[in-house]
């Protein structure tokens, strides 16, 4: 079963080529895909590996975790599988690294998996202030109730 892995840290002007001569020791078992940028075509700063054993993926780790790429230092971890995107019911984690613990959504603002709670006044009521900061919240609990009573 093949593995794949996260690498990141990549330069914006990286292609498929160059990133392929860097891990060109690591033989013909290795297949590279760069993710670009769709408008400008350039390295979004990441990439992914595939090698064919988890073996295979721990000495890759090993081998290039850190190697420096056009000067930047490159960061390479096992990916975690990859997610539905059309609103199935049925899909799979969000796509993120392990040791991360999630990779980065660009500024898209469709926030679909997120629950919203509301709390209603008794709720808020039962959470207990951070006592560092009690003193001054009951402060301001007086100081509003005394304006409002004003008004």
């Amino acid at each position: 079963m093949s593995v794949r892995l996260y690498v990141g840290n990549l330069p914006e002007e990286l292609n498929r080529q160059e990133l392929e001569t860097v891990f060109a020791e690591a033989g013909d078992s290795v297949s590279t895909k760069i993710i670009t940028d769709r408008k400008t075509n350039k390295c979004r700063g990441f990439a992914f590996v595939t090698v064919k054993t988890d073996e295979e993926a721990d000495a890759f780790i090993e081998k290039y975790n850190g190697a420096v790429v056009k000067d930047s230092a490159i960061k390479i971890e096992k990916a975690l599988p990859r997610t539905k995107e059309k609103g199935d019911e049925q899909s799979t984690p969000e796509p993120q690294t392990a040791a991360a613990g999630g990779r980065r959504k660009g500024n898209n603002n469709n926030n679909k998996g997120t629950k919203r709670t509301s709390h209603s006044a008794g709720d808020l009521d039962s959470v207990q202030p951070d006592p560092r900061w009690a003193q001054d919240l009951e402060k301001l609990k007086q100081l509003l109730a005394a304006q409002t009573t004003n008004s």
